[in-house]
Parts: structure tokens; sequence; C-alpha cells
């Protein structure tokens, strides 16, 4: 199965050149499922450190419209987008193939600094880290910063994932990588992210761009440029069997209680 990582510029719509660059893209690589980055539509509500209902409000119409969009692609299409909470919004990831949505994860894990002040803004409705199935591809989600907590990168291997995908709106730190590095050596599953990008030589960029993939044994297969905004590669899921059955995958915890 092909599956297609990106990144994607600040502030898209569906109306954005970019956005025709990727379908484009799409078109004549055929993946089977396209990554997109972390609630890619509109303006980055964290920027702002109190919640707003109202830029809230338009951030949830922002991608139910685009959404819509998506629908229309015969491409299947994973992603996360905000969704309406009792105080919160939830960070919620989906999977649209075949003209239905499905919804995978409600983010957990939110930072609080400049730039990424998502806990003011976020909260999960939805509990669990639990694994998608798309035509015999077996798929868990980690949403950004949860990449950085290797035991879900585990959970999802006791679950019998295949891919492990990373929807991110990050900085340029290879701590990213490193991260997703570690997620594939402890689960034995492809990592691929896709990423926000800030514009290229902006002075308060907050994004880094740079998609990128990781083989199920830890090593870089593929990342995005400005250049390359969108590269796809081939899931063997044989490849995934052998390294979940090797070091360390096969390494089982053993619990101990406090004397």
């Amino acid at each position: 199965m092909k599956l297609s990582v990106c990144q994607l510029p600040d502030g898209l719509s569906i109306d954005h050149p970019a956005w025709a660059d990727l379908l484009r893209g799409i078109e004549n690589d055929r993946p089977d499922i396209a990554v997109l980055n972390e609630m890619p539509f509109g303006s980055w509500l964290a920027s702002r450190d109190t919640f707003d209902p109202g830029l809230a409000t338009a951030s949830v119409r922002d991608h139910e419209r685009a959404i819509a969009n998506l629908h229309e692609i015969s491409t299947a299409m994973l992603s996360s987008r905000p969704v309406p909470g009792t105080h919160k919004l939830s960070n919620e990831a989906f999977l649209i193939a075949d003209d239905d949505y499905k919804a995978i994860h409600h983010k957990h894990f939110f930072p609080q600094e400049p730039g990424f002040f998502e806990d003011s803004w976020f909260a999960p409705q939805r509990p669990g880290f639990d694994v998608l199935e798309h035509r015999g591809l077996r798929i868990g989600v980690l949403l950004c910063t949860e990449l950085m907590f290797n035991e879900w990168a585990r959970h999802y291997r006791r679950q019998g994932a295949h891919v492990i995908a990373v929807p991110r709106a990050s900085g340029a730190s290879r701590k990213w990588d490193t991260a997703a590095a570690m997620a594939a050596i402890v689960s034995g599953c492809y990592v691929l992210s896709s990423n926000r990008a800030s514009p290229v030589n902006d002075p308060n960029s907050n994004f880094g761009g740079r998609g990128f993939v990781y083989s199920p044994t830890g090593e870089l297969l593929a990342e995005t440029s400005p250049s390359t905004p969108l590269v796809s590669i081939d899931v063997d899921i044989t490849r995934v069997a052998e390294a979940q059955s090797g070091y360390p995958c096969y390494v089982r915890e053993i619990r101990t209680t406090s004397p």
C-alpha cells in the first residue's frame, strides 16, 4: 500500500495554490492514503494564550468546509480537526475513505508555551489510543506532541499496528526526528508525519514544515522540502512483521509492585 506525507503552509484553505499543488501531486503519485498535517486549515488557534469562543467557532467552520472537499477526493485522507466540546475544543484525528468519515483519536497531550498554548484550547472527549484498520492496514495516530511519549507507540504495536501516522504543527527541531525514529524502533511500525510550514525566512516562524517517513527499524526513508512538498512510499507489511519479531520489540515488560 502506498502512503504519502506532505508539508502545507500556515493559513491553508482549499483555494490556496498549495492545496491545488498537493492535489496534483496526489493525482500523480496515486497513494492509497495521504497524511495531512495537524488541523491544516485556517489560522493556528494556539498562538493565543486565551481561549476565544469566536475564533474557536471559526476554526471549526474552516475545517468543516474543507472536509466537505476531502470527501470528493478518491485518495483516503488522514488528518485532524477541531471539534466542539463543553468548555474547550477537541483535536480529533480522522480518516476519510470511500466518502466515509471515521473519527480515530482525540489528542491527549498539550503543550503550553509561546506559539503553542494548546492546553488553553483543547481537551479530549474521546478516551484511548485505538488502532483503525483500512483495507488490511492497521493504523495508529499520535497527534504531534503525543509522538514524544513512546509508551503509546509500544501500545500500538501491541494492538498490531503497521503504521503510526503523526499529523504535526511543530517547529523545525530535530527532536521530532529522534522521537519518530524511537517510535518506529519500539513499535516496529512505519512512522509517517506531515507538518505545517511557515513562510521561508519568516522571522516569526513557528512551524518547521518537513514531513518525513521512518522505517520500522528507525531509518529515515523520505522527507519533504519546500521544493518537494509531497513524498510517497510503499509500505511493506513483511518489514513490519520482521521488525516486530526482533529486538527491542519482542522484549516483554515485567511489572513489579513497590515494596
